[in-house]
């Protein structure tokens, strides 16, 4: 257990840390979430959190959706519900999969508060202290923290622009099994990945799945972006293309509004009914009112022409960055997402993106450290650039301020290094090795 936090007086501030569980010890503040509190601020424009622009979605679909439950369900909406979900929800959830090629049950869907909550729920069934979780690097840093909670050991696997190698996957599960580790299972967001941005391609698929099976490794496909495609479809779910080896996340937050906070996992039939146990046991059900909500906004909206207009907003917030930084900051290296929420962009060598961080706030901007994707906390000569939420016009000021702020920082360093041109010494501390090229 951690040296306990005390105040200025040396008082110890929480008199229960001797009282915690081991695995409490993993439980801390994402460098996402601590950004929050800064980047409402309305002065500060935020290229950091992935908030979808909920302000997209035409209100009056939300509110009749919500005055026809409350109308024709009231009494089931406000009541306790079943621990695995509204059956007619169930069935629509179906049908959306489809879409990206995945046939399945009703009976193997479970309906989570969030997708959040599906991944902790996978991870409680099937981690024990010190077991093996394999990842991208970098990865969701939601899920780090999750896995981090539970004491697993992430192993990440080297991404490129063409997804998760299945080279470096076949690597990585052969040195666990060499040094007697256990692998539980390969942690994976092909479409349009969150940080990284790009898309497992469709001949990498089939490899990656062929090479867990061999190794008996479960894969846990996390997809809420599939839909968010700006150009081509995307190529089949993971799921689509083996559904006994593959349990599948998805969510509504990305394609209708996370407030609701309605997710779901699609399992192999063992796995599903212990999956509804730990959901009991963790919330006795999810809420019947958001998941009703829901079923009649499926039922009565447009709501593939309401996802094709989110893919319009993104798809110009997109373009509106790249060009930002083509303009601006030439220097950085970056993908070209097409999909998603995301820009992964690499620093100029000697760049440190979570140092940086204080002097962006100052300058009104932020942004998330690659450091927050990282289980070991690499990934300093990296940034996680969010399209998503920011107008056009406010993604092209932060862009500007951002270059202020990196611009400065290479003008420090080339002072300390007294060379005009930058020239930072191998032996400093700002200077990492350099992350997967993800361009």
């Amino acid at each position: 257990m951690s040296e306990p936090s005390r105040d200025a007086r040396g008082v110890n501030l929480d008199p229960w840390l001797s009282h915690y569980a081991d695995r409490a010890s993993g439980l801390s503040a994402s460098e996402v979430r601590a950004l929050f509190a800064v980047a409402s601020r309305p002065e500060v424009v935020s290229l950091a959190g992935g908030m979808p622009y909920v302000s997209a979605l035409p209100r009056e679909l939300v509110t009749g959706a919500l005055d026809r439950v409350m109308r024709d369900q009231g009494p089931t909406a406000l009541q306790y519900g079943s621990g695995q979900g509204v059956p007619a929800l169930r069935e629509q959830i179906l049908g959306i999969m489809a879409l990206e090629g995945i046939s399945g049950s009703v009976d193997d869907i479970v309906v989570t508060t969030g997708s959040q909550q599906a991944l902790d729920l996978v991870t409680k069934l099937f981690i024990d202290p010190g077991d093996v979780i394999l990842a991208e690097a970098p990865s969701y840093v939601g899920a780090i923290g999750v896995f981090r909670s539970y004491q697993a050991s992430v192993v990440h696997i080297t991404m490129d622009e063409f997804g998760l190698v299945p080279e470096a996957l076949e690597a990585a599960i052969t040195s666990c099994h060499a040094s007697g580790k256990r692998i539980k299972f390969l942690y994976t967001i092909p479409n349009f990945h969150n940080p990284g941005g790009v898309t497992l391609s469709a001949d990498r698929r089939p490899l990656i799945l062929e090479i867990c099976r061999r190794h008996n490794v479960l894969v846990l496909e996390d997809n809420p972006y599939g839909l968010l495609s700006f150009d081509e479809p995307v190529p089949p779910a993971l799921r689509a293309l083996d559904d006994e080896g593959v349990i599948y996340l998805g969510s509504f937050s990305k394609t209708f509004a996370p407030g609701f906070r309605v997710g779901w996992v699609l399992a192999p039939h063992a796995i599903r009914e212990k999956l509804v146990l730990a959901a009991e046991a963790a919330i006795l059900c999810p809420s019947a009112f958001s998941q009703l909500a829901i079923h009649e906004y499926l039922n009565e909206a447009d709501w593939m022409g309401q996802i094709a207009s989110f893919r319009d907003v993104y798809r110009e917030r997109r373009d509106t960055m790249i060009r930002a930084l083509e303009d601006h900051l030439p220097e950085l290296t970056w993908n070209v997402p097409n999909g998603g929420f995301y820009v992964w962009a690499g620093l100029p060598p000697g760049l440190d993106s979570k140092a940086m961080l204080p002097r962006a706030v100052t300058e009104l901007v932020a942004y998330t450290p690659g450091t927050a994707f990282f289980a070991d906390g690499t990934g300093q000569s990296n940034m996680r650039l969010s399209f998503c939420y920011p107008t056009p016009e406010n993604i092209q000021l932060g862009i500007r301020r951002l270059a202020t702020v990196i611009h400065g920082e290479r003008d420090l360093l080339d002072t300390f290094a007294g060379t005009g041109p930058l020239q930072a010494s191998p032996s400093s501390p700002n200077v990492t090795a350099p992350p997967p090229d993800l361009n």
